[in-house]
This record gives structure tokens, C-alpha cells and sequence, in this order.
């Protein structure tokens, strides 16, 4: 689901070629009819299973974009010679990259791409995010992260997201910390790379509401491929998931499907 950045967040969902507003349909009801056809989002062929949200096996195993480095920055292996895609890695790796805080169930650590500020911070449903470093490479926001996750979470509670359960937090505050506990590591890092590869920020936090009128007291997920029709009133948009009043959805699980997207009147 594409989003900008608002008070709150706007979504739309692509349907074939079209994009569809979703904020205005919350509190309308919702039918999402998956028809049992997935496509690669990469070559389109035909898959019975998605790899990755999205690829056939076939481009699963040859793409970059799968590569086990991409869940694992650090072990990048560009400089090796031996990366899937050089190209691609060039475009999506060896370009600058933020190590950012944020709040999305409480404090976690997260890295994204220069370019990706705050779409990343939205699909992990933060309420809060603030850039910690700037770097040179992926790999090097990988080596940055690994330290920080001695004092810090990198994940997130999808379900207390979802239920609004976040703590109130100064991230600006916990920057400061987070940089102090890690200042002999970056120290070490820049003495190898350059002290122009790592580069502290002083760039305030940036807060975001997401359009919910209801949070769920239980979070129960929809699953296409054991139940392949998903419906109930839409309470909420929050990250990538859909709050319907029957469980919640999450529509990037699901790239790749042909599914049915319709909107009934209000009761």
C-alpha cells in the first residue's frame, strides 16, 4: 500500500493500474477474494508459493533482492565480486543509507536506504522515528546496527502496533544514549572505513498518526492461502496492515496475488 506522510498517513491500494484512496472507506465494510493465482513480481510467470512477499523460486535463488545479505546487511558480499547483481547493488547498496530509532511497540533500531525516509518508518507502523546516522553503504548501516542491538531491540511487536500499545518515548533523548553506548564501536568503524563514512545527524524526530477509529483488543490475522476470502468493516489503517473488525491483514504479505478488492455501502 503506497502512504505519505500526513496527519494521519494517507494510503491508497493499487488495484490492476488504478490507486484507490483508503482512509475515506474507513468504516466501510471490505471483501478481499483472493482467486488462487500468484505471480511473480518479477518475471510474472505463474508460482504455486511466494518467496520473499512476491518472487517465484526461480528468481528467489538469483536475485539480489533475495540475497541472504538483504535481511543481513553486514554480510554484505559487493566487495567480494561475488554479488548476485553488481549492478543492482550498486543502485541499492553502495549508496548512502540511515541508521534510524524509532517507536512503533516501543524502541527498536532499523536501517533504510537515504531514499526510503519515512516510508520505511510508516510500513513499521512507528508513531515516532528519528535518523541516528547517516553511512556510506548497506553493509556499513548492517555493522552500525549490530552494535546498537547490545542495548536495543531491531524488531517490532506487530501485535501491540496494532493495538496502539506504544509507549510515549523522547527519542532525541534516547539518540544521545544509544550514540554514547556505541561511541568506541563507531570510533573503530571509522578508523576502517573513514570518518566520512559514518556521519552523526542532529535531524529532529518526525511523529506520525495513522487513520484508526478503532483499535482491536485481540489481533487475529486473515490468511489468504488457508481461507482465500478476508471481510469485515474497515476500522483502521496502521504499516502495511488492514484493521477489519473480523482480524487484521497484512496486504504486503500478499504482493504477487490476484485478489478481489471490493467496498459495500455503510450499514
Amino acid at each position: 500500500m503506497p502512504a505519505e506522510p500526513g496527519d494521519p498517513v494517507s494510503y491508497t491500494i493499487r488495484v490492476g493500474d488504478t490507486r484507490i484512496p483508503l482512509n475515506e472507506m474507513v468504516g466501510f465494510p471490505l471483501q478481499l477474494d483472493f482467486d488462487g493465482v500468484i505471480r511473480c513480481i518479477n518475471c510474472d510467470r505463474k508460482t504455486s508459493k511466494s518467496f520473499n512477499q512476491g518472487y517465484c523460486y526461480p528468481c528467489f535463488r538469483k536475485l539480489a533482492a533475495c540475497d541472504s545479505c538483504i535481511m543481513s546487511p553486514e554480510k554484505c558480499h559487493y566487495h567480494e565480486g561475488t554479488c548476485r547483481e553488481p549492478e543492482w547493488g550498486e543502485t541499492h547498496c553502495m549508496i548512502e543509507h540511515v541508521v534510524y530509532l524509532a517507536n512503533s511497540s516501543g524502541l527498536k533500531v532499523g536501517i533504510t536506504r537515504g531514499s526510503q525516509v519515512p516510508t520505511r518508518w510508516i510500513d513499521q507502523g512507528a508513531v515516532d522515528a528519528i535518523p541516528m546516522v547517516r553511512v556510506a553503504t548497506r553493509q556499513l548501516a548492517g555493522f552500525v546496527e549490530v552494535v546498537c542491538k547490545k542495548y536495543v531491540a531491531d524488531r517490532t511487536n506487530w501485535q501491540a502496533m496494532l493495538k496502539g500499545q506504544v509507549p510515549e518515548l523522547n527519542l532525541l533523548e534516547e539518540r544521545r544514549r544509544i550514540l554514547g553506548l556505541i561511541a568506541e564501536d563507531l570510533v573503530e568503524l571509522r578508523a576502517t572505513y573513514g570518518d566520512s563514512a559514518i556521519r552523526a545527524v542532529e535531524e529532529g524526530s518526525l511523529a506520525l498518526s495513522y487513520p484508526v477509529q478503532v483499535w482491536p483488543q485481540k489481533v487475529k490475522a486473515h490468511n489468504l492461502d488457508k481461507s482465500p476470502t478476508a471481510e469485515g468493516v474497515l476500522q483502521g489503517i496502521k504499516g502495511q496492515y488492514l484493521i477489519l473488525d473480523t482480524g487484521v491483514i497484512n496486504i504486503r504479505k500478499y504482493t504477487g496475488y490476484e485478489v478481489r478488492f471490493r467496498v459495500y455501502p455503510k450499514n
